[in-house]
């Protein structure tokens, strides 16, 4: 009598102990799946600052404003206008122009300054009054010349895209041929030179 009473209460304890985890794991699930509901319903990239919703609390979203701006971009326009200001050039107040229409057009960000310090020294030695600093457009028949040089920078970044990217000329190398093809290969020794510098903040 005494060994089936000792088994009726191990048989009770095991049931209670069954009950009780299906119990813990049910109200667990519908915990995760009703009670609190944690997906994101707003993202962004880059630079931003707003409001997030980011889960409910029985039936009531819980909002989390985001004062402070979140930056996804890297260093690269501050490589930019770094640059720029170590050569005393007259781009320094365009630098975030140039990061912006190289990634417009495809470019990697230092094409633009790294070919216009090879061919005018970051504008200080272009023609006068032609905000010309990569030495295009310049030939017998006259010299191609922009007002300003955020026009010269669109204009340069949509060139160098089209007549070299876009047709496989993508080292220096390969673009010296086309541009300076007369060169005993200074010019795409100095490009890469310069793109180094930039790449290594030397």
């Amino acid at each position: 009598m005494e060994k089936l009473v000792k088994k009726a209460k191990r048989a009770l304890m095991s049931s209670i102990l069954v009950f009780l985890g299906v119990f813990m794991a049910v109200g667990e699930v519908a915990y995760l799946n009703g009670y609190y509901t944690g997906k994101v319903l707003g993202e962004s990239i880059g630079e931003l600052s707003g409001n997030f919703i980011v889960g409910n609390m029985k039936d009531s979203e819980k909002i989390i404003k985001i004062e402070e701006k979140i930056s996804g971009d890297d260093a690269r326009p501050v490589i930019i206008k770094k640059y720029l200001e170590k050569y005393k050039s007259p781009l320094v107040p365009y630098s975030d122009l140039i990061f912006e229409v190289s990634q417009i057009y495809g470019l990697d960000y230092y094409w633009i300054v790294a070919i216009a310090q090879q061919e005018s020294n970051l504008c200080k030695k272009a023609p006068e009054d032609s905000h010309n600093c990569w030495g295009y457009g310049i030939h017998k028949r006259g010299t191609l010349k922009f007002d300003n040089y955020e026009l010269a920078i669109k204009s340069y970044a949509e060139y160098l895209k089209r007549e070299y990217f876009d047709k496989g000329l993508n080292t220096p190398e390969l673009i010296m041929k086309k541009y300076c093809p007369s060169s005993n290969g200074s010019w795409a020794k100095g490009v890469q030179q310069f793109i180094d510098e930039m790449e290594n903040g030397s």
